[in-house]
């Protein structure tokens, strides 16, 4: 059976920055962000069937090809966050999603990510196309987010603007 999908992010339930998590500058650290990023699009893809057992019975997964991250705002242990997720396309093999990460209490932005998956076949190690069941659940998310304003970082490169650096 189909599922149906709100024409809204798919939003993860809460989380916690752990204490553990905080660097020498107070803050979280930069790599637990993708931590909790990670987290929530593992919630996101069990709901699309792309869960363990996925990975068991089928022998293929989702892998991650390319993540941009944006750090807006500091998060400090023991804040609640909660993160969205929005499918922007997919195709045979990929899906392009964006995430955001928000105080879970106060709503507001810590930051983003832009992650580019890939599906593959674990046997071979190779990008397979996504099976019809994952192809139709992903069409129906793809639908349910089509009316979505595409987010504004979304498409971002990273650089510094011409005429205001110095080369070496």
């Amino acid at each position: 059976m189909p599922i149906s999908w709100p024409s809204a992010p798919i939003v993860s339930g809460p989380l916690t920055v752990k204490d553990e998590w905080i660097d020498y500058n107070g803050h979280l650290n930069m790599a637990y962000y993708n931590v909790l990023f990670d987290q929530a699009v593992d919630d996101a893809f069990i709901k699309l069937g792309l869960g363990l057992d996925y990975v068991k019975q089928r022998q293929a997964s989702f892998f991650t090809a390319e993540v941009h991250v944006c750090y807006l705002r500091e998060l400090e242990a023991g804040m609640p966050v909660a993160v969205s997720l929005q499918l922007i396309e997919f195709d045979s093999k990929r899906a392009h999603f964006f995430q955001e990460l928000r105080h879970a209490e106060d709503g507001w932005l810590s930051a983003t990510s832009e992650q580019m998956s890939l599906h593959v076949n674990l046997s071979a190690r190779k990008v397979a196309p996504w099976p019809d069941d994952i192809l139709a659940n992903l069409t129906g998310l793809a639908h349910a987010h089509a009316s979505l304003p595409r987010p504004e970082r979304a498409g971002r490169a990273i650089g510094i603007k011409r005429g205001s650096s110095t080369t070496a």
